[in-house]
């Protein structure tokens, strides 16, 4: 643990000695210097000047374990030179703490050291295989300037879906306005004696306007920093303030923004907040590394999502998912399919089965390599970025699966990203700050103990925790940014459709069209995602349960009886464009896809059988006598 010797000709700064002959102990140097850099340097121990400049070193010592020697002469070799370096450099200070403090952990690592460097020709192979056999340590430069231009993308196609139909979702003349919403959240704070703790329990800017100006200005301001975060002007500011207005909306905005992909993106956009450079204007060449443990928060993430997916679908008790016959029902029964979706549903069992199984083993086994070498990292790229290619092609997910093949991009390196490549002239002093270590820790930690939470919830286990536990995961979750996940845990067998339409005698009735969602038989499944129709979506959510579960859709038929501008812009057709109906009605509808013959014949997409009434008819005289929010 000690020094053993001292040398009469020190260098001016520490210098590791290392066997330059040996392909593995020039990767792992490498890797060294990416982590020291400048403050230390490395040389091997082969060169003509290193028996004069140190003759006290034994060649043969050389040759057994790397040595470290400071400018005071002193001289370290083995664990110890590689744990005094790396601090020397800044870099893994805790090793170094470990190693002085606790002799077992100094034993242990010397050990293994020795036995590693006993075993280096196998073990050169076997990291070959395992990292791949470049020297040159992984950098994530580039990886970051992508991933926050994609995030930026991402969050710009968010602001602009919403800006095109917040006043008909939550505007003063939507389905759910947003002051009615405020109102009564007032009223029940206020009742229990909240006052300043109102900006935690529901974190919005509606606190101080929810007027439709106000909406419009959050939308407009997120896709300002969208933009400026595009161009690289502040980017950690402009993702704190994107993921603010974001969560602003998310909190007023009911069961519009109420899915998993919003979650996905408050969640990854907290992240890439402590993962952005620390720079007014971004420059590339000017940059430390990002945080590692940032990154591998974000590659955490991208694990939580896929696995948990794979594993609510297997612990959910739907069958469906254990022989092989989920994706019978999923094509056809899904929010939004796409054409390509509908061919999808025409394929064998016998294919449909294979699909399912690899989508499980995707799910629930490439993961893994996730937390692996460089290569296996590599490979779980590609294979999870290829798996959301194919589901974007068939449903209509958003930006869900665009933001998933992002947090891909965390598993590349600047050696597959090559954009740039900071100069090597460029001193680590002359760079901006770096993230401090303790924010990246209390990340982790928060992460980690909101995860163990949800997995004890999962397993009905949440009530053996301590209060004080539960009190941390409770003041995070209004910020929506700590989250499960896992689509489709029990896959929908049948697709009840719901079809409203309006009369103005009671006798003849004329539906109403909605943009995407399934109406008109012979209406083709389009391509929608990235862009997010909310009003489509939660039709299919609300067809899947009684109305009274759904109390947005008596007042989204109250808007209709009132030809409501923002709400009828929602819609594809208003049969009424005149004078509004007087009593509208829903039906609901048992929709299946046809197959390729009928299709041929009639050219349908869809068939139908009646179901029966979902909501009867009503007028708005019978909305107003039976006190319905919103008339």
């Amino acid at each position: 643990m000690s020094q053993e010797l001292r040398v009469q000709a020190p260098p001016s700064k520490p210098l590791i000695l290392f066997d330059g002959d040996c392909q593995f102990c020039r990767r792992w140097t490498a890797r060294w210097k990416n982590s020291t850099g400048d403050a230390v340097d490395f040389l091997p121990f082969q060169n003509e000047e290193i028996g004069y400049r140190f003759p006290e070193i034994p060649r043969s010592e050389l040759e057994s374990a790397v040595h470290l020697i400071l400018p005071d002469g002193q001289v370290f070799r083995g664990a110890h030179a590689v744990f005094q370096a790396l601090a020397a450099g800044n870099a893994h200070r805790w090793m170094l703490f470990l190693y002085r403090k606790f002799p077992p952990f100094a034993d242990l690592t010397e050990m293994i050291y020795y036995e590693v460097s006993a075993h280096r020709m196998f073990l050169s192979h076997l990291d070959g295989i395992y990292s791949g056999f470049g020297a040159a340590p992984s950098a994530y430069i580039g990886v970051r300037f992508l991933f926050l231009r994609g995030l930026a993308l991402i969050y710009l196609i968010a602001f602009i879906s919403l800006a095109v139909q917040i006043q008909g979702l939550i505007g003063s003349h939507g389905i759910v306005p947003a002051q009615v919403v405020m109102g009564a959240i007032q009223q029940e704070l206020t009742h229990y004696h909240i006052g300043i703790g109102k900006f935690h329990a529901v974190p919005t800017f509606a606190w101080w306007s929810a007027s439709d100006r106000a909406l419009d200005w959050q939308c407009g301001l997120g896709i300002g920093c969208s933009i400026a975060l595009l161009f690289g002007i502040a980017p950690a500011p402009m993702l704190f303030l994107l993921w603010a207005l974001y969560l602003s909306l998310c909190s007023i905005s009911g069961p519009f923004l109420d899915f998993q992909w919003d979650f996905l993106l408050l969640e990854t956009g907290f992240l890439a907040i402590f993962f952005a450079p620390l720079q007014l204007f971004e420059r590339p060449s000017r940059q430390r590394p990002p945080p590692a443990l940032i990154l591998w928060l974000l590659r955490w993430l991208l694990f939580r999502l896929m696995f948990e997916s794979g594993c609510v679908k297997l612990l959910s008790g739907d069958l469906s998912w254990w022989n092989l016959t989920a994706l019978k029902f999923h094509f056809e029964t899904q929010p939004l399919p796409t054409w390509i979706g509908w061919y999808a549903h025409q394929l064998p069992a016998r294919i449909q089965a294979i699909s399912q199984f690899m989508t499980l083993a995707i799910e629930l086994v490439v993961p893994a390599f996730i937390f692996c070498g460089r290569r296996f990292r590599l490979f779980a790229a590609w294979v999870l970025a290829l798996f959301q290619v194919v589901i974007l092609l068939t449903g209509n997910y958003t930006f869900f699966n665009w933001l998933t093949i992002l947090l891909c991009v965390t598993l590349l390196d600047d050696g597959v990203v090559k954009i740039f490549r900071a100069p090597a002239s460029v001193s680590v002093k002359s760079r901006p700050p770096a993230l401090p270590w303790f924010v990246s820790i209390c990340l982790a930690v928060m992460i980690g103990t909101v995860t163990f939470i949800q997995l004890l919830a999962t397993m009905h286990e949440k009530q053996t925790l301590s209060p004080r536990v539960l009190a941390v995961y409770e003041w995070l979750e209004p910020f929506r940014s700590f989250n499960s996940y896992g689509l489709f845990r029990v896959m929908t067998r049948i697709r009840p459709e719901i079809i409203v339409e309006g009369s103005d005698d009671g006798v003849t009735w004329l539906p109403y069209q909605f943009k995407y969602k399934p109406g008109d038989l012979n209406h083709k499944p389009a391509f929608v995602a990235p862009y997010q129709p909310r009003l489509d979506w939660q039709m299919w959510f609300a067809a899947l349960s009684d109305w009274r579960h759904n109390p947005w859709f008596l007042r989204f038929e109250i808007r209709l009886l009132e030809n409501s501008p923002p709400v009828l812009g929602l819609l594809a057709h208003n049969p009424f464009p005149k004078a509004p109906p007087k009593y509208v009605r829903a039906m609901l509808y048992d929709y299946r896809f046809t197959d390729i013959a009928t299709r041929r014949k009639t050219g349908d997409w869809w068939r139908r059988e009646l179901i029966g009434p979902y909501v009867p008819a009503q007028s708005l005289e019978d909305f107003r006598q039976a006190n319905i929010p919103g008339t």
